[in-house]
């Protein structure tokens, strides 16, 4: 419905009262100026919580290491996902080069791999998806640069296929961390060129929750930059009164790959 309105969300706040109700504070802006601005009582709502820079480290580095992939507690799933395959070939077209990836399936694999290509500044002229019996995507694109011509240069194609590989292999960052007394789940997902987030993530990630019967204290959607790109935060401060012992590492992996596995549709 914002979006129908030519309104932007430039950040979401919600919070959970005593007696049940959740209350959901959008700050937007307005594409064609024709809302007035909010007044001063409202600017401490307004400001973005800043991410510690151990954090930020985690969440937004391009590369990630043998340390930092465990804790993202990808479980077995992670030895499937680093046998993705991305090969370029210019000799079958004239006119076009050839994409060829072979990665196991997600839910939004389509997504991630068009959002890449058209932040590459890449055109598809024909694609062909086919999906084989053990849970692998196979995807054919013939593809062209925005000025029509083949990708011929290797380090455009190294840093085109290397770019496809890290999006396959965590299009989705997910974290828990202290903050303060509290325990916090962060989610992270690269903003297309577009300003366009990431689809259907708060509703994946309270639906993984709830699955867990853990409740959510407060909720905040903000976006944060790094050298390389823009991305969106997801932040649930989580609620003590559970089963979960959240000081446990056993409990916090089971939550970020219960997470994960929702995200990824596995």
């Amino acid at each position: 419905v914002l979006s129908e309105l030519e309104l932007t969300i430039q950040k979401v706040k919600v919070t959970t009262t005593p007696d049940g109700r959740v209350l959901d504070l959008f700050f937007i802006t307005d594409n064609i100026c024709e809302l007035k601005l909010v007044g001063p009582e409202y600017e401490r709502h307004h400001g973005i919580s800043s991410l510690s820079p151990a954090i930020a480290e985690e969440l937004f580095r391009f590369e990630l290491s043998d340390k930092e992939t465990r804790s993202q507690a990808l479980s077995p799933d992670m030895a499937k996902l680093k046998k993705a395959s991305v090969v370029i070939d210019n000799s079958l077209s004239p006119v076009h080069t050839l994409l060829q990836i072979v990665c196991v399936d997600h839910k939004g694999l389509f997504y991630d791999v068009l959002r890449t290509l058209k932040d590459c500044n890449i055109k598809i002229a024909y694609g062909r998806f086919s999906l084989n019996s053990k849970g692998y995507r196979d995807l054919d694109l013939f593809i062209q640069q925005n000025d029509g011509k083949k990708i011929v240069d290797p380090d455009k194609q190294d840093g085109l296929c290397s770019r496809l590989r890290m999006e396959m292999l965590h299009p989705l960052r997910v974290i828990i961390s202290n903050r303060g007394p509290d325990t916090e789940l962060l989610v992270a997902n690269p903003v297309e060129l577009s300003g366009k987030g990431r689809p259907r993530v708060f509703y994946d990630v309270t639906q993984a929750l709830k699955s867990l019967g853990i409740c959510i204290f407060s909720a905040e959607i903000g976006r944060y930059s790094s050298s390389e790109r823009e991305w969106e935060v997801y932040r649930f401060l989580l609620d003590e009164n559970c089963k979960f012992k959240f000081s446990s590492i056993g409990a916090r992996n089971q939550i970020v790959d219960r997470v994960r596995r929702l995200l990824m549709g596995w």
